[in-house]
């Protein structure tokens, strides 16, 4: 069965609330919560950027059913491998073993706060690659010594290990990170709809002697709203960059060059790849796109933190039964 997800998008609303709508989205019905890691929103009309890992640790505490995911962090750069794996051993503890951690080569938006130059595509999957095989050692619980092309790690043990071993979900793209990151992870992210992606994965991790049936975490952005003309204007005010795709919305470093890139988007032309508006079909037919790809999992981004009440008082529930009758 396909189970559905609620996004806790950190750059549309503040901690509180975030935790607030954690609970409202347990209570309506949602399978799991994904929460994004981000030092910056993405445009600044969004407004927000709290720190995901506290919000997260509110979360666990404030929920008791739903799974749990960083969808994604990037332990490369912001963040060293061996204090993602603190912090993913101690949220998984906090959560009761309903935490598993999404991981991805990161954005240059919320990476370059610390001052390093951004690495191409290519080395940005390589430490990414060398990072998990450190996080896998440090959930061993056994004291580690790496060093590697890119990092180092001397004599680093974790004191707290969950009884439930934290798994991994890698995000991909293409062939390349497939074959990187099918061998290494648990899991597969992806947020687009692609069967042959989702194919190559399990082929992939098949060839290895490695499970091939292993859960396909997706995300697609919705813009519910009783009025289809305001929910097109909030869908253009804060998520045009979506347009961008992910080849350009992970080089660009600053809000204002995600404005600047974004300037000529139309809201008609967000309404063509956004379903806006109250028709829950248009949104199952939207969401469809992702199951019949051999999506396990799909995420939905409630866009605007206006109106999320709204959406998980009203419609949520209704929706979901649904998406649930429609994926059979």
């Amino acid at each position: 069965m396909t189970r559905f997800g609620y996004t806790l998008l950190t750059e549309q609303s503040g901690p509180k609330a975030l935790v607030h709508y954690a609970v409202s989205a347990e209570h309506a019905g949602f399978d799991f919560e994904v929460s994004s890691d981000h030092y910056f929103p993405w445009l600044s009309s969004q407004g927000h950027a709290p720190y995901a890992w506290s919000v997260l640790g509110a979360v666990a505490h404030a929920t008791e059913k739903v799974e749990l995911f960083t969808y994604v962090t990037c332990p490369t750069m912001r963040y060293h491998p061996a204090i993602v794996a603190q912090k993913a051993a101690t949220l998984q503890i906090l959560a009761d073993g309903r935490f598993t951690l999404g991981l991805g080569t990161g954005e240059n938006l919320n990476e370059h706060v610390v001052g390093k130059r951004w690495p191409t595509v290519a080395r940005r999957q390589e430490m990414l690659r060398e990072a998990i095989q450190i996080i896998r050692e440090l959930f061993t619980g056994e004291m580690v010594d790496w060093k590697g092309e890119y990092f180092e790690v001397d004599s680093a043990r974790l004191w707290d290990v969950p009884d439930t071993p934290v798994g991994i979900a890698a995000a991909v793209s293409g062939e390349r990170s497939v074959e990187t990151f099918a061998p290494l992870a648990d899991h597969l992210i992806a947020v687009e709809p692609k069967k042959d992606l989702v194919d190559a994965w399990h082929d992939a991790r098949r060839a290895t002697g490695l499970p091939g049936d292993v859960r396909v975490v997706g995300q697609i952005p919705i813009c519910w709203d009783p009025d289809r003309d305001a929910a097109v204007q909030r869908a253009h005010d804060q998520f045009r960059w979506f347009a961008g795709g992910w080849a350009v919305n992970s080089d660009l470093p600053t809000t204002a060059g995600f404005d600047g890139a974004t300037q000529f988007v139309r809201p008609e032309d967000v309404a063509e790849s956004i379903p806006c508006g109250p028709d829950l079909d248009a949104i199952v037919d939207a969401v469809s796109k992702y199951w019949e790809a051999g999506f396990t999992d799909i995420a939905m981004v409630q866009i605007g933190d206006d109106n999320q009440d709204l959406f998980l008082t009203e419609a949520a529930g209704p929706l979901l039964e649904k998406l649930r009758n429609a994926s059979g």
